[in-house]
This record gives C-alpha cells, sequence and structure tokens, in this order.
C-alpha cells in the first residue's frame, strides 16, 4: 500500500482515506436530484418521474445487488494477483449472470406481473418503467466491474481514483441530459436512464485507467497468502446478499406507497426526497471500507472509533438544519423544480429521517469491523432484520391507512436502520477488543 501500514493511525489519514469515498458517494447522490431536474422540466413529469423511481431504479438496484459488496471483498482479498484473478472470475460470472436476469424481466412478459402484481404500480407509469429498464441493461456489468476494481485500488491507497470517477460519470450524466433537454423531443424516463447507462460506463472506463498502474506496478509486487476460489466464494456469498435483501426494501417502499393516498404524486416526489436522504447518508454508506482497510494499523480501533463518533453527529446536523430553515422550500421548489403542493409533502416526510444519517454511519463501521475479521454474515442478519422491521411497519401502515405514503417510507427506513445498527453492534462486540491488541 502507499501509506506505511505500521505507524499508528491517525485522524488526518483516515480523512485522507474516507474523502474522496465519501465525494464519490455525494456525487453518485447528486445524480438523483439532477435527473429530477431535468425530468420534471419535460413532458409529463409525474409520469416520469414516478416510473422512474417507482419501477426502473428500484429494480435495477435490486437486479445488480450481489455485485455490490465486490468493493468491500476487494479491499478486504484484493492484495496481490493471486487474489486479484479469483475475484477477477468471480466479478465476471457474476456480471454475466445478473445482466442476463436484467434482460430476462425486461424485454420478457415477466415484466408485467412484477411492475403489476408484485409492485403494484399505476398503470400510467407500466409502460415508461419497461422502457427506461430496457435502456438500463448495461448498468450491472458495469457497476460490477468497477467497484471490483475500486475495491483493489482502496486496497494500494488509492482511493481519491474512486471520487474522479464517480466525477467522470456525473459529467457524463450532465452532457446526456443537456442534450435530452435542449432536444426536447424524448420522454423523461428515456432522457434519465440514456443518463444513467452512460455515466456508468464512462465511471467504469475511467476507473480501469487508474487501475492499470496498480496492476503493473504494486499489485505484480505485492505478495499474500495463496488464497482459493473456495475460500473467496465462502467469503463473499454471505455479504453478496446483504445488499440483496436490503435493496428489497425498494420495491417494498414503492409498493407501500402505491397502496396508500395520493401514489402518483408521492412517487413523484420520492425520487427528490430519497436521493436527498441519500446525499447526507452518503458520507457514512463510504465509511465501511475505510474501516476495513484501516483497522490494523496500530491505535486503529481507538482512532477509527472516535470518528465514528464525530462523523454520526456531523452527518444527522444538515437534515436538522434543513428541517427548520427556509434552505429546503429552495431545494424542493427552486432547485428540483416541484409544484408547491409536492413539496409540502416532501419537507414533511423529512423529518422523520433526522437520526437516520448517523444510524448509517455506525453501521458501516460496525460492518467494517466485522468484514475486517472475516465475519461477513452478520452482515447479512442485520440487513434481514432491518428488512423485517421495514416490511412490518409498512404492512400495518397500508392495512390501518395511518399514514401519508412519504411519511410511512421515511419512517419505515429509519426505524429499521435503528434495528440494522442495534444488531451489527451486539454482533461485533467482542471483535473491539480484539483489534486493539
Amino acid at each position: 500500500m502507499a501509506a506505511d501500514s505500521t505507524s499508528p493511525l491517525t485522524q488526518s489519514v483516515i480523512i485522507r482515506t474516507w474523502l474522496p469515498l465519501a465525494a464519490s458517494w455525494l456525487l453518485m447522490g447528486a445524480e438523483l436530484p439532477l435527473l429530477s431536474a431535468v425530468v420534471a422540466r419535460l413532458d409529463n413529469p409525474d409520469i416520469h418521474l414516478a416510473a422512474y423511481s417507482g419501477i426502473v431504479f428500484p429494480l435495477a438496484l435490486v437486479i445488480e445487488s450481489p455485485i455490490i459488496m465486490l468493493l468491500t471483498a476487494a479491499t478486504a482479498l484484493g492484495r496481490d494477483l493471486n487474489s486479484y484473478h479469483k475475484l477477477w472470475r468471480l466479478t465476471n460470472l457474476l456480471g454475466l449472470a445478473l445482466t442476463a436476469l436484467h434482460m430476462l424481466l425486461a424485454f420478457t412478459p415477466l415484466y408485467d406481473w412484477v411492475a403489476r402484481s408484485l409492485i403494484g404500480a399505476p398503470e400510467e407509469i407500466i409502460e415508461p418503467g419497461r422502457i427506461g429498464l430496457q435502456i438500463m441493461t448495461p448498468w450491472t456489468w458495469a457497476i460490477g466491474y468497477r467497484r471490483f476494481h475500486q475495491g483493489v485500488l482502496i486496497r494500494f491507497g488509492h482511493s481519491s481514483a474512486v471520487g474522479w470517477g464517480t466525477a467522470m460519470r456525473l459529467l457524463a450524466d450532465v452532457v446526456v441530459l443537456g442534450i435530452g433537454f435542449a432536444l426536447h423531443k424524448y420522454s423523461g424516463i428515456v432522457v434519465a436512464t440514456s443518463a444513467v447507462a452512460v455515466g456508468v460506463l464512462a465511471e467504469a472506463v475511467y476507473i480501469r485507467w487508474r487501475f492499470q498502474r496498480v496492476l503493473t506496478g504494486p499489485l505484480a509486487e505485492a505478495t499474500g497468502p495463496a488464497i482459493t476460489m473456495r475460500e473467496v466464494v465462502l467469503f463473499y456469498l454471505p455479504i453478496a446478499f446483504a445488499p440483496t435483501i436490503g435493496l428489497l426494501g425498494q420495491p417494498i417502499l414503492t409498493g407501500a406507497m402505491s397502496r396508500l393516498e395520493v401514489p402518483t404524486l408521492t412517487l413523484a416526489v420520492w425520487p427528490t426526497l430519497n436521493s436527498l436522504i441519500f446525499m447526507l447518508r452518503a458520507a457514512g454508506i463510504a465509511y465501511t471500507e475505510v474501516v476495513v482497510a484501516l483497522l490494523d494499523r496500530p491505535e486503529g480501533r481507538a482512532q477509527l472509533f472516535r470518528f465514528t463518533v464525530l462523523l454520526s453527529v456531523v452527518l444527522s446536523l444538515p437534515l436538522l438544519v434543513l428541517c427548520l430553515t427556509p434552505l429546503i422550500d429552495v431545494w424542493f421548489e427552486k432547485f428540483i423544480g416541484l409544484r408547491p403542493e409536492l413539496a409540502a409533502m416532501g419537507k414533511t416526510a423529512l423529518w422523520f429521517a433526522v437520526a437516520l444519517p448517523a444510524f448509517t454511519t455506525w453501521c458501516c463501521y460496525f460492518e467494517g469491523v466485522l468484514i475486517h475479521h472475516k465475519r461477513s454474515t452478520p452482515v447479512t442478519e442485520a440487513v434481514v432484520f432491518y428488512i423485517i422491521t421495514l416490511f412490518t411497519f409498512l404492512y400495518f401502515t397500508v392495512t390501518t391507512q395511518s399514514q401519508l405514503g412519504l411519511n410511512a417510507a421515511v419512517s419505515a427506513m429509519t426505524l429499521g436502520g435503528l434495528c440494522q445498527m442495534l444488531w451489527l453492534g451486539w454482533r461485533s462486540r467482542g471483535l473491539h477488543t480484539e483489534s486493539a491488541r
């Protein structure tokens, strides 16, 4: 690695490692508001925003979810060429299989059953959703390709490449969105999904270019334990299904909002609200790989714990400020361009998310500790608790019709995040002392 792994860990080293990853997640969080801002200014914005947030995005996320943890796995295991080649083989197998699954859903009658019967989406958003999902076909392979290489870059001290890669993705998004808006002849769902597909491909190309120097340099020279393909699979399988289970929450949330009051309007506001919450959680989400990479440094446990405390407090403050000031009106009405009645729905729901960034940060800290010690199963267990909490809360809310859709969705996410955090903390309790030795 670029840094001296034998020197005591300091807050400055943690910040230098974390900041590019946080910037990457923040830029990814900015993608959805940009899409929403453009689609809101094209024809039939409510329908196309609802189609993207209610069908395309959640389904695409669920399909690609088994490859999400390739970033964490490559950070933990990608120490030498032997482990690199075995992880690369796994990446290709997963990418091919999941792309085939995406195409099966997007181009066959299976889509109709999922959209109508499983999600219960309003009829007017089903066909736009189908078109968007078809355009998103390259998404899964590109995500897996770049996350795998990003993990190895982080392992060898090149986390800044991750942030620059996401900047390239956002730049490609802006170009495609600008062309779509200027032409004003394509539907919002076509413009939005084309931008996303081009963006992830641009990011994958950039990351591979940055990775080449590591491949021919420190990775080729590094030595490590002779890990087998079986060991790679047994390590990866438990954490592979954690995002899959967690992202099932997206269609669960969509299904619940579709069954509560004013579903089309609710789903039109959801992408802007969800992206704002995600942007403020993003810096915490970036923290898992930091813990995995740095926990074995001298003073690692104490310094990372201290940073977690500070980060969890800092990340929740912006949501509180937004809820208490007119800045939220600027965001929803001026930047996104929502009508006042839609903006009011989003502002009310935001209150239920104030603690969520802090919960996310602690979840990622505990995950990093567990994965560093090769204890991957509790990560999946915690996500199961999240989904059970989410589903139970939303089931009773839909049954009783006791909340508006946006309020119910954000409340469910926050309660689920609390349960997930508590379980991860309990399962990692003995490892904190072990890390300090």
